[in-house]
């Protein structure tokens, strides 16, 4: 067996016959995150930037992970040279234009860009929008991956939010803003079709489950997919009608609506979704889990779908870090 040469930014080091990457770095005195060298703490997690590693060096990881060509250092024996990356790329952002402006709700705009050149990105992944004088928010994308080089987002208004107030009141259709490449790892794949699914989002959390429940049945998902939307009170939901038509076209497809405060009108359940999604469903025993909105709901909900059966592996977690955010 040849030697192989491993890449590592401006280093390049020979793995020699029988030595994993993680110990032709280490001996080269190239330090990077490690622990158990056993594959169980994942600290030493790389990515291959030059094709697909050998699959025994991603045992154990997330599919979406594998689908990146993320590795375990410790794990790799390499059968090929590699260029590997240990820390995420520099941004690189592209042009886009505004092309379309409505409002969900009183506080959340629906914003629809065009990009200059196409992304390549996942339902359910999120982007840096930067405006003209460098501010930076994060967004998820709302919309499936068909539309390459469309994409739209769910911006919530915030007191004293620079970018959202400056999106819902001076951003104008035709104003152009730079958009970054594609980052996150809570997204569909239609890797497992038959599998049951659940979503629960709060607030402007619904936008990337949205992409993902777009996505989903645009692959023909057959197996049960629930989705519950909440809210503090009912203006704070939206497209209510269009999930429940959805509901009507997919019999596969349940959406459920949910406030925390006040009474709920007929057709909307009473309670956070996150405890109304797991009084619903108490066993999530081979379920996939996607999780989106408040930090608080996120965690909580990640315990509760674990302790009702879901793997770790199978639940997906994208949390809404705000300063002014509060729990739905």
């Amino acid at each position: 067996m040849s030697l192989k040469m491993i890449t590592l930014d401006d280093q390049k080091v020979v793995c020699q016959n029988g030595e994993s990457v993680l110990d032709a770095l280490l001996r080269e005195h190239i330090d990077i995150p490690h622990a158990c060298k056993e594959g169980a703490c994942q600290s030493c997690m790389a990515r291959s930037l030059n094709g697909a590693p050998p699959a025994l060096a991603q045992k154990g990881l997330k599919d979406v992970l594998q689908h990146q060509n993320y590795f375990l250092a410790c794990q790799c024996y390499p059968q090929q040279d590699m260029t590997i990356s240990i820390t995420p790329p520099a941004d690189f952002f592209t042009e886009a234009t505004v092309i379309a402006k409505e409002l969900l709700n009183p506080e959340t705009l629906l914003l629809t860009v065009k990009t200059k050149q196409q992304l390549d990105y996942f339902a359910g992944q999120f982007v840096n929008l930067k405006r003209y004088d460098g501010l930076v928010r994060s967004y998820s994308i709302a919309n499936s991956r068909i539309h390459a080089d469309k994409m739209t987002f769910h911006i919530r208004r915030l007191a004293g939010g620079h970018f959202s107030q400056w999106a819902h009141h001076e951003l104008n259709i035709g104003d152009t803003l730079s958009i970054s490449d594609p980052q996150g790892l809570c997204y569909y794949l239609p890797n497992n079709p038959t599998q049951n699914m659940l979503l629960i989002g709060t607030g402007s959390g619904l936008a990337p489950l949205a992409g993902i429940i777009s996505e989903a049945l645009h692959h023909g998902h057959s197996g049960e997919i629930h989705l519950y939307h909440g809210s503090r009170e009912i203006d704070g939901l939206y497209w209510i009608e269009e999930m429940q038509q959805l509901a009507q076209e997919y019999p596969n497809f349940h959406y459920t609506a949910c406030v925390s405060r006040g009474d709920a009108p007929q057709g909307v359940a009473q309670g956070r979704a996150n405890d109304v999604a797991m009084t619903m469903l108490p066993s999530l025993k081979n379920w996939r889990v996607y999780l989106c909105g408040h930090p608080d709901m996120v965690a909580d909900s990640k315990r509760q779908a674990y302790l009702q059966g879901a793997s770790f592996q199978d639940i997906y977690s994208d949390a809404f870090h705000v300063a002014s955010a509060t729990l739905d």
